[in-house]
């Protein structure tokens, strides 16, 4: 599909019966392990491409001005392509949501 030109989006519906699962840094990691993505391409189809798919692309899904500021802070780590190659181990130090610390 992304060879054809087409946006690819990966999320987890977070459902308990089929998936129950929330965590993106697991999906990011199937993008490139099970679907062979780029780690470029797997962090394009689990940020701005979902937020497209879901009609949200115009407040969500990149760090512009204007945006939400929903975004992560990793620790750490060597490259971009650290995040889906180590999976199970968690790589976020700081969660921002709505411009908010999380903690």
């Amino acid at each position: 599909m992304i060879d054809a030109g087409l946006p690819v989006a990966m999320a987890s519906d977070f459902n308990p019966g089929s998936s129950p699962s929330g965590n993106m840094q697991l999906i990011l990691s199937m993008a490139c392990i099970l679907y062979k993505m780029l780690p470029e391409e797997a962090i394009n189809a689990t940020t701005l491409n979902t937020a497209y798919a879901m009609g949200l692309s115009n407040e969500l899904g990149t760090i512009t001005v204007g945006k939400k500021a929903n975004l992560f802070i990793t620790k750490e780590i060597p490259t971009v392509a650290y995040m889906p190659y180590s999976y199970g181990a968690n790589k976020i130090e700081t969660v921002i949501l709505n411009g908010e610390i999380i903690r």
